[in-house]
């Protein structure tokens, strides 16, 4: 780890630390960031800790005025960081880099108190992830190559190649499910590429994005580069999207809103990525292995079922259905619940919103005739009495026409169904309207690959599951998004090849 300049992580460490030591009753009080400054705004609103169900910070209600500042501050920006070299640009984002990881713990805490996820987990997938987008993107926009060929005709050669010029004011509109982390991956490549930032963090958990805004202000980043408005999406966000000055928009959310982005953005004619919804299959053939069965578990259940990647329907080979439900409910069942800041696996559903919408979806299954073999509603004491809890939820006995089956529920819900062939399950596996991503479990390689190649996902995991390489592409097809991210993906997303030829003939 290299540790941050002391002239400013001192700094740094304060404002990290003010946050985690905010009494219940004197709530701290966040602000936009524009053009280098901490500019607070007209009104405000309380943000709520999951875990207790009662407000802990009060944060910025963004209006379209602080997003036209925070816009034309970063189209003024645009002028000359545009011109800045890649070089210059990987290094400050390197700076970066080093001063969150060497606060990661700290970052952790406050990550949890605003998402609910517990602090163990956050500490070891949130926040280094959000250290590694930063210093990937960095170092492999140094290597970026640019294709070059001489052409031959009469008149002599020419030399043709291409740059990569950046868009301008790109608008990043980032979900509450993993703030940091999904919010750097979008920050690093815009702005290696070149390009000023507008962000938009989910209301909902906006606190470590302010304390990266203060990163970026304390490591020199110039006035208006980055820019930050927190509010809601009907105000704050749709501003940033209907901007004549924003360029492009990357949206991580739900296929309502980003259906939406992309039919507001289609009037200016804007770059768009959307990475949104999903209904992830998992694929069990009889001879799986059954040491996999903690790895399955564990992509239904991580972070509260709360990832777009985890997997809510499993297709489980007939033969062994009654031995996998066993060794399954008995996994589910080990997830400890409770409060994120002990030593537990699932925290707090991340809002009450979200807690009614998952606990309305249990009490469908059971309407349907489904029937529940663990889990639901998980009552907690010592403080977290009001806060929003669902223990790993397994559900049998729907049929695959089920809402339960069909609606993304994003939480600890997993519906299990029998099948018996593989052409069988493929086509059941693809009848839905999302393709984000799938896992197939099976000790036959052949069975493996034949039905991963099947299947209309952006991503299918084989035995295995969340093990990203950040160089791979990474998107949806039909209704889970449009384009791709990732370290080659993402770089062309945020910047425009322009072909150059140039005649070499010394005479005309």
């Amino acid at each position: 780890m290299t540790t941050a300049n002391s002239n400013y992580r001192d700094e740094f460490k304060s404002v990290i630390q003010k946050l985690i030591d905010s009494p219940d009753n004197q709530h701290e009080q966040l602000t936009n960031f524009i053009g280098n400054e901490f500019v607070a705004s007209e009104k405000c609103m309380d943000s709520v800790n999951p875990a207790t169900g009662k407000p802990w910070i009060k944060i910025p209600n963004g209006t379209a005025v602080e997003v036209d500042n925070a816009v034309a501050a970063a189209k003024e920006a645009f002028k000359t960081w545009k011109n800045t070299t890649v070089q210059q640009r990987s290094a400050l984002l390197n700076k970066v880099a080093n001063l969150v990881e060497e606060f990661n713990d700290e970052i952790a805490i406050l990550e949890s108190r605003d998402q609910g996820k517990p602090i163990g987990l956050a500490k070891v997938m949130d926040i280094p992830r959000c250290v590694q987008n930063f210093r990937d993107f960095a170092n492999a926009a140094l290597y970026s190559l640019s294709t070059s060929k001489i052409l031959e005709q009469p008149t002599g050669k020419c030399v043709n190649y291409v740059k990569h010029d950046p868009v301008g004011v790109a608008g990043l509109i980032s979900p509450w499910n993993l703030p940091l982390y999904l919010l750097s991956f979008k920050l690093a490549p815009a702005l290696v590429a070149g390009n000023t930032v507008v962000c938009k963090p989910s209301e909902m958990t906006s606190v470590t994005a302010w304390v990266l805004m203060h990163a970026f202000k304390l490591v020199g980043f110039p006035a208006g580069v980055v820019n930050m408005v927190i509010g809601e999406g009907r105000s704050a966000g749709q501003r940033l999207v209907d901007h004549p000055d924003v360029h492009l928009i990357s949206f991580t959310g739900s296929t309502l809103i980003g259906k939406k982005i992309q039919e507001d953005s289609a009037k200016l004619n804007k770059k768009v990525s959307l990475e949104m919804g999903g209904k992830n299959p998992g694929i069990v053939y009889s001879n799986y292995r059954k040491s996999d069965i903690v790895t399955i578990a564990r992509s239904s259940f991580l972070n509260q079922g709360e990832i777009c990647l985890c997997t809510s329907r499993l297709f489980v080979q007939r033969p062994i259905l009654e031995d996998f439900l066993t060794s399954y409910v008995e996994e589910a069942k080990k997830f400890t619940v409770g409060d994120p800041t002990s030593q537990v696996q699932i925290g707090a559903m991340n809002s009450k919103v979200h807690f009614e919408k998952v606990k309305k979806y249990i009490e469908i299954a059971k309407s349907e005739g489904g029937t529940i073999l663990c889990g639901g509603v998980k009552e907690i004491s010592n403080g977290c009495e009001d806060g929003y809890f669902i223990a790993p939820t397994v559900i049998v006995g729907l049929p695959d026409s089920s809402q339960v089956m069909t609606d993304e529920i994003f939480g600890p819900v997993v519906c299990i169904t029998p099948f018996d062939t593989a052409e069988e399950v493929i086509e059941r596996a693809n009848s839905t309207s999302y393709g984000l991503s799938a896992t197939v479990w099976s000790a036959n390689t052949d069975e493996l690959l034949n039905t991963a190649n099947e299947l209309r996902a952006g991503t299918v995991w084989c035995n295995t599951w969340l093990a990203r390489e950040l160089s791979m592409p990474f998107g949806g097809c039909k209704q889970s998004g449009t384009g791709r991210e990732g370290l080659h993906d993402s770089l062309h997303f945020y910047s425009d090849a322009k072909t150059v030829c140039v005649n070499l003939a010394s005479k005309y």
